[in-house]
């Protein structure tokens, strides 16, 4: 009977996927926001992005060290023990696991606040990140322990609780980003310096606010968890030693391909301006870094958003069906996925790199370069979204040193790429410059993917047909492209360029969704697995486009 309660308090495997889904979607548009509003704020725009994202890098790779890989390593220590019934084994890991990284962020903190000068002026050799760095310190005792709680709700299968806390956090940055760079360009007379560190100040307001919402998300459901603790099930008792060491066990190879992305972010931030200083002065090379940082970073990442909810949630939903020994069902969520992250990557790939020139015309009017560097890096959306999906099945099936061993190929490739091709002028050579990065950055998800993807068959025997996987994708794709190119250039000439962009992008949305329907690459029963899967595909049969067939119940 408890089983079942327990059960029933779960979150399904599409049902949780949506609530991230709506989650990233809302936090990458909130982000976009403030992101448009700092670039084309007057005194801030490419300059003060490479202040900002400088200093944002560092940060984040600091952060990695103490915290991101956490979520995912909680999550399938506590969906592993919750799936025989050990609620309380799982409720011991989560405290275990939020006194460890609790101190670890703790002194993730003290580093970043003590050595933002030495960072600063040695490491990134741009001397206005510093107070940027110090206002971001304290992000990172906040976000290590939010980790920690994230990870247990996830692996409890109830996403709501990142989903909210994530919107939450983003939202908040993006008000206090506006109010305070407000305030202080007022005060300050327009202080890029000054500026940059109020925005990113507003990330450290924004963990605390996230913090806040996740402690009073457990407190509420402390009598339910204490109810769920005394009434477990196959607790085996083991020492806080014993458990603390397979936590670490599972969190540092799952740290390592997230500490290894952050390093990726830090090769740019590290070697750009630094290259581009040989043949461009110091701002026109922080300017370059910014475009490439700044407004193709927030584009490029905003279609990842959709597919990070399936990377997220496959991690706690393979570890629960190899722990019941149920390899069917895992092998089809990671084929569906699969599926998913190719109709998602493709079109988004293709997209940016058709209208890569009027959308940053239409987001960023008042600093709109750097057409050559967001078509070359939109490239990778399609990479590493796959990467992603990859990387959580991976981890799901307990292979979660091979994400790390990919990427660093990849990170290793990137190095060298950036050594060489940023410090050629663009003017010499196509991919040289700040393209030169985006490139490498390209090549380098390119290697993790293939990487992982050949591990991650050679362990699961997955079913992908050419045809379903490849073919139909990029026939959609084309038709889309096609479609929408056509009507921009026909409306180009008649109505102002921003409505004809707006246009286009909609009418390829439509092409694009009309074109996966007609083409019937989703079968019966993956369309099943959908939220209101049946009512989906019956009208689909009453209009012709499947044939009439009992539907199976939802997964």
């Amino acid at each position: 009977m408890q089983n079942k309660k327990i059960k029933m308090k779960k979150e399904g495997f599409m049902q949780g996927i949506i609530a991230l889904i709506f989650s990233q979607v809302l936090i990458k548009l909130l982000g976009l926001i403030y992101k448009l509003y700092l670039t084309n704020k007057q005194g801030f725009g490419d300059e003060g992005n490479a202040i900002y994202s400088s200093g944002f890098q560092i940060y984040a790779l600091l952060l990695t060290l103490s915290s991101i890989g956490v979520p995912n390593a909680v999550a399938k220590l506590v969906s592993e023990r919750t799936s025989i019934g050990d609620n309380r084994g799982a409720h011991k890991i989560f405290k275990i696991s939020f006194i460890t990284f609790g101190f670890i962020g703790f002194l993730g903190t003290l580093i970043l606040f003590f050595g933002a000068k030495y960072i600063a002026n040695v490491l990134l050799q741009i001397p206005e990140a510093e107070l940027s760095l110090i206002s971001l310190s304290p992000s990172i005792f906040f976000v290590s322990i939010i980790s920690v709680i994230r990870g247990y709700f996830n692996g409890k299968q109830t996403m709501k609780a990142t989903a909210n806390s994530q919107t939450i956090e983003q939202l908040f940055k993006t008000v206090f980003s506006v109010i305070l760079v407000e305030a202080i360009g007022i005060t300050s007379g327009i202080n890029t310096t000054l500026m940059a560190a109020g925005a990113n100040f507003a990330t450290t307001l924004a963990t605390i606010a996230s913090f806040v919402y996740l402690y009073r998300y457990y407190k509420i459901r402390k009598r339910e968890i204490a109810y769920e603790v005394k009434t477990s099930v196959n607790y085996k008792c083991n020492r806080v030693r014993y458990i603390l060491k397979n936590i670490l066990l599972v969190s540092i190879p799952m740290s390592l391909s997230s500490i290894l992305t952050s390093v990726n972010k830090n090769v740019d931030s590290m070697t750009v301006v630094r290259g581009l200083k040989r043949y461009l002065s110091e701002q026109d090379a922080k300017i370059q870094y910014g475009i490439l940082s700044g407004k193709v970073d927030t584009l490029i990442t905003l279609p990842l958003s959709f597919n990070i909810a399936f990377a997220t949630a496959l991690v706690p939903a393979l570890s629960s069906s190899i722990a019941r020994n149920d390899i069917e069902t895992g092998k089809k969520r990671i084929s569906f996925s699969l599926l998913v992250t190719i109709l998602i990557g493709l079109p988004c790939t293709i997209g940016m790199i058709i209208f890569a020139k009027p959308i940053l015309s239409l987001l960023f009017p008042n600093a709109s370069s750097g057409e050559t560097i967001f078509q070359i890096a939109a490239i990778s959306i399609i990479f590493t979204a796959l990467e992603q999906t990859v990387n959580g099945a991976l981890q799901g099936i307990g292979k979660a040193f091979v994400p790390a061993f990919a990427l660093s190929f990849g990170v290793v490739i990137k190095i060298i790429l950036n050594l060489v091709l940023v410090s050629i002028p663009q003017e010499v050579c196509i991919i040289g410059g700040a393209v030169g990065a985006a490139f490498a950055t390209t090549i380098c998800h390119i290697i993790a993917f293939f990487i992982g993807f050949k591990i991650l068959r050679k362990n699961i025997k997955l079913n992908l047909n050419f045809k379903k996987f490849v073919i139909k994708p990029i026939i959609a794709t084309l038709m889309m492209g096609i479609c929408s190119f056509w009507v921009y250039n026909y409306l180009s000439g008649i109505i102002i360029e921003k409505l004809s962009i707006i246009i286009s992008l909609v009418v390829a949305i439509v092409i694009y969704f009309l074109a996966i329907i007609s083409l019937k690459i989703f079968n019966k029963e993956e369309i099943s697995m959908i939220p209101f899967g049946a009512k989906i595909y019956f009208i689909l049969e009453k209009i012709g486009l499947y044939k009439l067939q009992k539907v199976p119940k939802n997964q």
